[in-house]
């Protein structure tokens, strides 16, 4: 306890030194989350040099091996700089999927070859990463995927779509899933890494009822793969595709949790006084649901350290943190009464409120279907009977 509190006492100099006033204000756009990449630009100075202080710290990534440029802190030093990070509303450095994601499954299945040449590249934001997983008629049932890499001996040519693939249109590199074994349903996909600039990849942007989305169509025509840019081992990738996704929806389900004012949101709070009793008392109760979410985020993190942990608690947390999101934005649009309703005036942020509360109905959807995973937990953990 000693040591941790004295690293929390210098988390807290450093954070004070190196984390800008503008970095500790509430995520207002697009443009202040910055997700690195080839293309990547900062949006002002302060975003750089608290990136680029982060970097050099490893607190991109800081519990991973420093050899892999994380910062190597064991779980409880991990848990102090969260919280200390929380405590001055510090924005995350960088968002990826490569550290929510791809970076996880490359530290469980990856070769030491493959850490050391991708996992710094992530850690230092240098590649940005899209995933492709989903595709028509391949969504719940995502084994049934068609996607195909023929073997020419020395690379694949891969032929497919993947669909719902976020930010592919700005990503650099997608992990992706591809069939290499029509034989064997489990046992004949592959998990492949390949740059989005290979010919014969194009990407084409949805378009969602809010107005906007970050979900795109990926087409791959003849795209040539290299042999070596796979994880695990070939036919296999559906074991690290189940490892990935719990991460995955880990991440989903994170959007639901935190404290009541980053969850609702600061204007709400302060005229919380003038708001009918009945809309404060729901906000009470999604109070005491979005800070019991959080303990049980920090219980599950407890038992994945000692081993303990339900291989189906990603479930639950996906679909919790999937119902508090909702509940969040249903209460942000009661609270602003008709103005929320509004689509494109500079005082709502061009219709923030209601683009954000239409995005959240895919919640529901991404990462797994609420249905299925509440079949799953039915099961797995509730011991429930299968239909």
């Amino acid at each position: 306890m000693a040591d941790l509190d004295t690293f929390r006492s210098e988390t807290r100099a450093w954070l004070e030194a190196n984390c800008p006033e503008e970095m500790r204000q509430p995520v207002r756009d697009e443009e202040d989350v910055y997700w690195g990449g080839r293309r990547a630009t900062f949006k002002n100075e302060a975003q750089k040099s608290w990136f680029e202080a982060c970097v050099a710290k490893g607190y991109t990534v800081p519990a991973w091996p420093k050899d892999y440029g994380g910062a190597g802190l064991d779980a409880g030093e991990a848990k102090v700089l969260r919280e200390e990070m929380s405590r001055i509303n510090a924005r995350p450095p960088l968002s990826s999927f490569g550290i929510w994601m791809l970076g996880p499954a490359l530290l469980h299945f990856g070769t030491e070859e493959q850490k050391k040449h991708y996992l710094t590249q992530i850690a230092r934001g240098e590649i940005r990463w899209c995933q492709g997983y989903s595709e028509p008629g391949s969504g719940s049932d995502l084994v049934s995927l068609q996607t195909y890499g023929e073997d020419q001996g020395d690379h694949w040519v891969v032929n497919g779509q993947k669909v719902w693939t976020s930010y592919a249109d700005q990503a650099d590199w997608i992990f992706c899933l591809v069939r290499t074994d029509k034989t064997n349903k489990y046992q004949g996909i592959t998990f492949m890494l390949f740059d989005m600039e290979t010919p014969g990849v194009s990407t084409k942007p949805i378009l969602l009822i809010s107005g906007n989305s970050p979900f795109c169509e990926t087409f791959f025509d003849d795209v040539k793969v290299p042999k070596d840019q796979f994880v695990g081992e070939v036919n296999r990738g559906w074991d690290v595709a189940k490892y990935l996704l719990g991460h995955e929806r880990e991440m989903i389900s994170g959007a639901g949790g935190g404290d009541r004012t980053a969850a609702i949101g600061a204007a709400m709070l302060r005229h919380a006084g003038e708001l009918d009793p009945m809309l404060r008392a729901e906000l009470a109760m999604f109070d005491v649901d979005a800070l019991a979410y959080s303990a049980m985020g920090e219980k599950f993190l407890d038992e994945i350290k000692v081993g303990k942990a339900h291989p189906a608690q990603p479930n639950t947390m996906k679909y919790a943190g999937t119902e508090l999101n909702k509940r969040r934005h249903e209460l942000m649009m009661s609270a602003g009464g008709s103005r929320s309703l509004e689509w494109d005036s500079e005082e709502t942020g061009g219709g923030k409120p209601s683009r954000g509360w239409l995005r959240t109905k895919a919640n529901s959807i991404e990462g797994g279907t609420s249905e299925v995973m509440l079949n799953v937990i039915s099961k797995r953990i509730l011991d429930l009977p299968g239909s």
